[in-house]
């Protein structure tokens, strides 16, 4: 079996690398410009350059290994950088999405895509795989529009839905919730975080787990995959602060409309995991154990 996976410098696919460095099928990673992930991580797997925006990379990288699986995790995932270049957007988000499902046709790739909370509105949470979308921002547009073009792939799919995902990275990649309240308060520095966002944060080696498992059993349909904990981001940033043994008082809760952003976040999008627990035994870390584990890891 071949598996290829696209967007593996992200947090995501790193995690993705990490957990299947001892894996026994052949392996094709992908991503823009020269691998950047350390050669310990990879082991026998296989580095393709390939722009996801070019049809004509992708149709040679695809005719070369004709993938079994592919697992989709590029992605444009900055809300803002979305909603300031809408074309952009598009081509990285929808256009790319959709040259990928065209040239796993070939080889009937089982195609997984990787999408987000930000599909709802988040007026009406907790969500489950059949609730309503309705997404406030052209982020949470461009996956769905992403959503529905994997959804008329007429070979197997599946797309997992995630929330705030958080996990280490390599130094010099985006940073997340932990890693950035850690950074300002080790620092002594003040910092504002939102109370009024809530989500159910899900820890990355979860998630990659998760995925591997649904890519590998063919497991079909949309499925929710987050965190068991209903937090807001200032509940993590107290969380943060006392593992680490920072100051409180450095930390300010406030609502969202304290920031100016050009797009606007959902207010509460946690998921109900209960598809993924009865039907994949998913079964994810707590929190406070996904970020001791993110810990320990450094």
């Amino acid at each position: 079996m071949t598996l290829l996976i696209t967007g593996i410098h992200g947090l995501v696919g790193q995690y993705l690398v990490r957990i299947l460095s001892q894996w026994q099928g052949k392996i094709v990673i992908t991503g823009k410009g020269p691998c950047r992930l350390p050669p310990e991580w990879m082991g026998k797997m296989v580095y393709e350059t390939m722009d996801i925006t070019d049809p004509m990379a992708i149709s040679v990288v695809f005719q070369q290994h004709r993938p079994d699986m592919v697992i989709h995790a590029a992605a444009m995932a900055q809300p803002d950088q979305c909603e300031l270049n809408k074309p952009a957007a598009d081509l990285v988000n929808i256009e790319a999405t959709r040259y990928l499902l065209d040239a796993a046709e070939a080889s009937e790739a089982f195609f997984v895509y990787l999408s987000t909370d930000f599909v709802f509105s988040g007026n009406s949470g907790p969500y489950t795989e059949a609730s309503e979308t309705g997404p406030i921002n052209y982020y949470g547009l461009t996956k769905l529009r992403s959503e529905e073009a994997v959804q008329a792939y007429p070979h197997g799919w599946a797309i997992i839905r995630t929330v705030l995902v958080y996990g280490n990275t390599l130094v010099g990649t985006r940073t997340n919730i932990i890693s950035w309240v850690d950074g300002e308060l080790s620092q002594h520095k003040p910092i504002k975080v939102v109370g009024d966002q809530v989500r159910t944060p899900t820890y990355a080696g979860d998630l990659a787990s998760a995925i591997l498992h649904i890519a590998t059993t063919r497991a079909s349909g949309i499925w929710h995959i987050a965190g068991k904990d209903v937090l807001t981001p200032h509940d993590i940033a107290i969380m943060v602060a006392d593992r680490r043994g920072y100051d409180r008082s450095l930390i300010t809760k406030v609502d969202a409309s304290v920031f100016t952003q050009p797009a606007v976040r959902p207010l509460e999008t946690p998921f109900i995991i209960e598809k993924a627990s009865k039907r994949l035994g998913y079964e994810p870390l707590s929190f406070l154990e996904g970020m001791e584990k993110l810990m320990n890891e450094g």
